[in-house]
């Protein structure tokens, strides 16, 4: 295998609180898919949390280590935004936001002890979620007469496909997820089918 077609990320939003000195960290952990995904949950944060002196964040998308963002919110620079996304690679979860929402308490905490509340709250909330795989796939629409349709499923059933979408008519259709790693298995066993057409969607 090239690649690994598969990826950890979280399957619900989880919370963690940690406490140092009287200041207060609420980490708040979220599955994302996009960059754009990020915004909306950030501006609820901060309406949530108008009192909090800080809103620092990092989060993780896609298989590589390329797409990410770390910010720091006006704590020092490398204190918070940083510890957050490291966290995130030691656990090796991607297509996740972290926002850790700082409470200060009237003690300075210092650089490491900064680093320390933000991972430790990072920590703690991916603590409390549910951690699933999931598989890098291509969406594909699948045409095909009604007389071939149980060849269709037999395809679909033996590369356990996933069918997001499904019209029977006189022309059947069929939206299915196909993994990366099985597409020169499964796209040409659809094409052996007579009168099937097969045609690329996006990446799911």
């Amino acid at each position: 295998m090239l690649f690994d077609d598969f990826y950890r990320t979280i399957e619900a939003p989880a919370e963690g609180l940690f406490k140092d000195r009287g200041s207060k960290f609420y980490a708040f952990a979220y599955p994302i898919k996009s960059e754009e995904d990020t915004k909306p949950i950030l501006a609820n944060l901060r309406e949530q949390h108008p009192k909090a002196v800080h809103h620092c964040y990092a989060y993780r998308l896609g298989l590589d280590r390329n797409q990410y963002r770390a910010n720091d919110d006006g704590e020092p620079s490398g204190s918070a935004g940083r510890p957050i996304l490291n966290t995130l690679y030691s656990h090796d979860l991607t297509n996740v936001l972290v926002v850790v929402v700082r409470y200060f308490g009237g003690s300075l905490l210092g650089i490491p002890g900064l680093i320390n509340a933000y991972k430790t709250a990072t920590e703690v909330a991916l603590e409390q979620a549910v951690v699933v795989q999931r598989f890098v796939c291509d969406e594909y629409e699948v045409t095909f007469p009604y007389d071939v349709t149980s060849e269709v499923s037999r395809v679909i059933k033996s590369y356990d496909l996933e069918v997001r979408e499904q019209k029977f008519e006189m022309e059947c259709t069929f939206k299915v997820l196909v993994r990366k790693t099985l597409l020169n298995q499964v796209v040409p066993a659809f094409e052996d089918i007579e009168k099937v057409k097969v045609v690329y969607l996006r990446m799911a």
